[in-house]
């Protein structure tokens, strides 16, 4: 068996293919909003490496999963073939029933949370933040190309459980929150 090559020099031009053979340019909006939720599946395999929980670790290894999944779907060129969603009703219901298991956890929130405490919290802010571009990039593919709804309902609320889980991570380690002082004294 042949080794497959890892370099092919098709895109030393600047250019790429799309699942479904298009080629277009490295900086096209399809490719700036796969590649962050390529970016974002990085941040959250370092955001891993710092968790203790089994069920934390669990649930972000399912969302690097969907993830991988909705690059694919936004690797296809959805105007000249058809791709189904990436993400389900299923994923949409997990991500909320965690959202609302971490919230019933941590204290009510008093005002805006600043990134920081723990390690693990300061990189799920940069998680939350890396999710929020891919969303908003992803919006800018849905102007010119059709985008499943459901994936962009599951973005929305994958940068609210960071939000969460950034807030778990310093309760449980007993560190406590840094809140905005809105008159910078």
């Amino acid at each position: 068996m042949k080794k497959s090559l890892i370099y092919t020099r098709t895109g030393d031009k600047g250019k790429t293919s799309l699942v479904g053979g298009t080629r277009v340019a490295k900086n096209e909006i399809r490719l700036e909003a796969y590649g962050t939720i390529d970016e974002l599946n990085a941040h959250v395999g370092v955001l891993i490496t710092y968790l203790h929980k089994d069920e934390d670790i669990a649930f972000l290894l399912r969302v690097q999963h969907v993830l991988f999944n909705i690059g694919g779907y936004l690797a296809t060129d959805t105007i000249a073939m058809e791709a189904p969603c990436s993400v389900n009703e299923a994923d949409l219901e997990s991500m909320e029933h965690e959202i609302d298991r971490i919230d019933a956890i941590i204290p009510p929130l008093k005002a805006f949370v600043l990134p920081g405490g723990e390690r693990g919290s300061a990189v799920g802010h940069v998680c939350r933040t890396v999710c929020r571009r891919a969303e908003r990039r992803i919006l800018s593919l849905g102007e010119v190309a059709p985008v499943a709804e459901l994936l962009l309902a599951y973005i929305n609320r994958l940068s609210d459980y960071f939000f969460v889980l950034c807030r778990k991570i310093n309760f449980d380690a007993g560190k406590e929150e840094f809140f905005w002082n809105s008159d910078c004294k």
